[in-house]
């Protein structure tokens, strides 16, 4: 034991020295200081225990060689009674001669047996008491690296699911358990010897029952290791579609050291409820019971040697179909979870122990159209975010605080939004206004609000027909979708109200515009902006939804717009978006001229003429399904010169227009200067605009 009090001394050293050249470190600098010293600090421990580990080991090697030499005396001692049997036969002459010497050395080792057997219980003894303290070392260790490493990971695992940071590796996780396994194993393995020599020569004394204590504990201490350690490395996706594939990977990190892969396990997952995950872990009956049919749900452990993984890769699974218990209240099918749980069954040393291995995945919530996804989004954002550790499957508390919220929120956005440019605090309170309809514009006005899950995503906010998670989610997918560039520029202020636009707007010069996101339509994109008229000075466009950006892009919309001069505060458009403007079209080489589309709208058509011979277009043909003019209804329509003033249709005018049109079509293609050959729309339009 001295020499493990002074390696101890040396690493104690080791690791203050570390601190003092790392005290001048960022404060990432020092989070991942103090992780590293975490860590330095149960490799020390692995160190004191593999030394007391060799120590009981030697101490078990000594008292073998003890007990076996006391068993050669205690042989001999039998041998020198057998002797005194037969020399009590002998003449009384003969016995007098032999027999004092043999007494005598009778005594002696009898004598010597005594006290070897009392040396020997206290050998015994001392063994068991190390194997103890070993024992509540291990225990200790196993807990920090099970208990709070093993379960850090899986919540950073499931912070990921919301967008967080990547788990990380198991590698470091694994070799711990691993060097846990191999210590447990070795300890093991010590006290069965330990018992095996107690049983070969059996002395009295409180031995036996501190060796089955331990070896009861030991047992326990390793079924702990094996079942919190079958973990699922990939989890399944918690929004589960139904006849959709998906995969999901398991790992047994302890499997190579226990030569668990020597006989490789079967991995089966199965779809439970809610209700059947909380009788599980109670250890209530419900084997077989399952809530749906899960295909291609059985898979064999495969052995990597290189990596040393022990696992099975789940690569085809599909849910054929679910069942579903009877909802409560409210809850709509979007709010029930279930869970995918895989076990499996094998032994370790040479069948000496059977294990039945469980674990359970993230909640999942099953959907069967993909109209469903948002709200089964919300669902498993408000799980992940707000789960605590060892609740009850699948406890979550009703209401949160706001602050909580927003950081939640935070992390979701910039995962959609693939950007670094989070929520600021301006957003949060815009955020928090829409939410509880409130007027406080600073961030500590709502720090002490709760929100609950009815005002998250059941109840529409106040005045409007959604909830406040879909309009959330609409603002993320039509930035991921279409603007993530414009965002990260900071192109896109977003997060302001009309009138809040209406403020930012008023003083600055005419041309000036924002981009904010809208009130009234999901997902939707409005163009603000400042341009004094007799009839107002501050305009605000139609909202803009992702239909609208997949047929012609924002940075194009506003090149468009030749009066939209500077993004607010008074950055020129032209520097923010002309990267992103489509480039103009080159000639077509079959003969035929290609129709365009452009942003116009009509109160401002003169001052985007001046511009129209820069006009950048998107070589895409527009359909009466999809005009923005006739979706939006920005401007009354104008009025069609094939209808008479009341309206009706007049045949004989339509014939001539198409005659004439068709005239057109029939002449020869070089004939015409391509210079001024018009887009088809635009001869029709003039067609039709020149017939009496």
């Amino acid at each position: 034991m001295e020499l493990v009090r002074c390696i101890r001394h040396i690493l104690y050293n080791e690791q203050r020295l570390v601190r003092e050249a790392n005290n001048g470190s960022s404060p990432a600098g020092s989070l991942a200081d103090a992780m590293s010293q975490k860590h330095l600090q149960i490799n020390q421990t692995f160190e004191e225990l593999r030394l007391v580990t060799q120590d009981t080991e030697n101490e078990l090697k000594k008292l073998q060689q003890t007990q076996e030499y006391f068993i050669i005396q205690y042989q001999e001692s039998l041998r020198i009674r057998a002797q005194l049997d037969q020399v009590s036969q002998m003449s009384p002459q003969e016995r007098l001669s032999r027999e004092p010497a043999l007494q005598q050395k009778q005594v002696a080792l009898e004598a010597w047996l005594q006290r070897e057997a009392q040396t020997l219980q206290q050998y015994r003894v001392e063994l068991a008491e190390k194997h103890q303290k070993t024992l509540q070392l291990l225990r200790k260790q196993q807990t920090i690296i099970l208990d709070d490493e093993l379960i850090q990971w899986k919540r950073r695992q499931q912070l990921a699911g919301n967008g967080g940071p990547p788990e990380g590796s198991l590698d470091v996780l694994q070799s711990w358990c691993e060097k846990l396994a191999e210590i447990i194993w070795q300890n093991r393995q010590q006290i069965r010897r330990a018992e095996h020599l107690c049983q070969q020569l059996p002395i009295p004394g409180p031995v036996e029952e501190m060796l089955a204590e331990v070896n009861a504990t030991i047992t326990d201490i390793i079924s702990a290791l094996v079942t919190s350690t079958f973990i699922i490395e990939k989890q399944p996706p918690q929004v589960l579609k139904t006849q959709t594939k998906f995969a999901a990977t398991v790992r047994l990190l302890v499997g190579g050291k226990l030569n668990v892969h020597m006989n490789p396990p079967q991995v089966k997952a199965t779809i439970i409820s809610e209700q059947q995950a909380k009788s599980l872990l109670k250890n209530e009956n419900t084997r077989n019971e399952s809530s749906g049919e899960i295909l291609n749900n059985c898979c064999v452990m495969e052995y990597h040697q290189a990596t040393g993984t022990l696992s099975a890769h789940f690569r085809n699974m599909s849910l054929k179909r679910i069942k579903r218990a009877d909802r409560r209240g409210a809850e709509s099918v979007t709010e029930e979870k279930f869970t995918v749980l895989f076990e499996s069954q094998f032994s370790v040393g040479s069948n000496e122990l059977v294990f039945q291995v469980k674990t359970l995945s993230l909640p999942v919530v099953v959907i069967v159209h993909g109209s469903q996804d948002h709200n089964a989004t919300a669902t498993v954002l408000w799980d992940n975010a707000f789960a605590e550790p060892g609740r009850v499957p699948f406890a979550v508390p009703d209401k949160v605080r706001w602050p909580q919220l927003c950081e939640a929120l935070n992390m979701k956005f910039k995962a959609e939004v693939q950007s670094s440019r989070g929520l600021t605090q301006e957003n949060l309170v815009f955020l928090a206004q829409k939410l509880f309809n409130g007027s406080g514009g600073h961030l500590e006005d709502y720090s002490g609000m709760s929100v609950s899950w009815a005002q998250f995503n059941r109840e529409n906010l106040p005045g409007w027909n959604y909830t406040f998670w879909q309009w959330f989610d609409g603002v993320m997918e039509v930035l991921k979708k279409h603007h993530k560039p414009h965002w990260n520029d900071g192109a896109i202020l977003g997060f302001v109200n009309k009138q809040q636009a209406h403020d930012l707007l008023i003083n600055k010069p005419d041309g000036t515009f924002l981009l904010r996101f809208s009130d009234s339509e999901i997902g939707g994109i409005t163009i603000a902006w400042k341009f004094d008229s007799p009839d107002r000075n501050l305009w605000n466009l139609k909202p803009f939804t992702t239909r609208d950006f997949s047929i012609r892009s924002l940075a194009d919309r506003l090149g468009d717009l030749s009066y939209l001069i500077y993004v607010f505060p008074d950055r020129p458009k032209d520097e923010v978006f002309s990267k992103y403007y489509t480039p103009v079209l080159a000639k077509a080489g079959d003969g035929y001229v290609k129709p365009q589309i452009k942003q116009v709208v009509p109160e401002f058509v003169s001052a985007s003429a001046d511009a129209g011979a820069s006009a950048t277009y998107v070589d895409q043909a527009p359909s009466p399904a999809v005009c923005p003019q006739a979706h939006y209804n920005m401007y009354p329509q104008n009025p069609d010169p094939a209808l008479d003033q009341d309206g009706e249709f007049d045949l004989d005018e339509t014939m001539d227009v198409a005659r004439h049109v068709e005239e057109l079509l029939r002449r020869p293609m070089d004939s015409l200067d391509p210079r001024l050959s018009p887009p088809a729309a635009a001869l029709f339009t003039s067609a039709r605009g020149s017939l009496p």
